[in-house]
């Protein structure tokens, strides 16, 4: 995953020269996974998520957004409401690199070279390819489903808090519907339903380039 990491960086620093505003931070937080496994409770966060993320703000109300979020996704059949889980005791583990892109819209104006204080909420959605690191290496895409709120710390710092649903285009985070033919009688749960995983955490960005002009030509 080193490599998606440079390859990120690369595409940050070729935009860095532009006229617009920038921004460049961290994301940390939690996740939790929901599918065939475990607890279905929408937001639980039990396993720490991390990565880094750039914005390029093109208007006060809309950025484009590239991120990069790494976590191990775990859940316990003990965890679970249902019953029959608790009964059958399946764990699942699996690590998730993720790299996301889309756009961010806020609600409210958020000038970052205004002066005075600045808020808003935000909602953030794209497309993302993520990569499971078990012994079959597999790659799938999910539409993240973000929302949150912003505000600024100081002039060139700002934090906000964030939750983000994936809804992924595979049954098999959890192995519930392996791939191989010579597992497909081992698949088990709803074999109709895609797996979704929650990221629940802050974002901390440092802001820098030029005062772009919003305007209307």
């Amino acid at each position: 995953m080193k490599k998606i990491a440079f390859i990120f960086y690369l595409f940050v620093f070729q935009h860095v020269a532009t006229a617009q505003i920038h921004e460049i931070g961290v994301f940390g937080g939690g996740s939790n996974f929901i599918g065939d496994v475990g607890s279905t409770t929408y937001i639980n966060p039990n396993k720490w998520a991390y990565g880094f993320l750039y914005k390029w703000n093109k208007s006060p109300r809309h950025s484009w957004r590239f991120s990069y979020i790494e976590t191990t996704l775990r859940n316990n059949d003990i965890l679970s409401n249902d019953p029959s889980r608790k009964m059958r005791g399946y764990i699942m583990q699996n690590k998730i690199n993720e790299l996301s892109a889309g756009l961010e819209f806020n609600f409210l104006d958020f000038d970052l070279h205004q002066p005075d204080w600045q808020f808003t909420p935000y909602i953030y959605s794209g497309l993302s390819m993520f990569f499971l690191e078990r012994d079959d290496k597999q790659k799938s895409f999910n539409i993240p489903m973000v929302v949150g709120a912003k505000t600024r710390l100081t002039e060139h710092l700002n934090i906000g808090f964030e939750i983000g649903a994936r809804y992924t285009f595979t049954d098999n985070i959890d192995g519930s519907k392996p791939n191989n033919p010579k597992y497909v009688q081992y698949a088990f749960g709803n074999l109709n339903s895609n797996d979704w995983y929650v990221f629940s955490g802050f974002t901390l960005t440092y802001t820098f380039g030029q005062n772009p002009c919003f305007c209307n030509y």
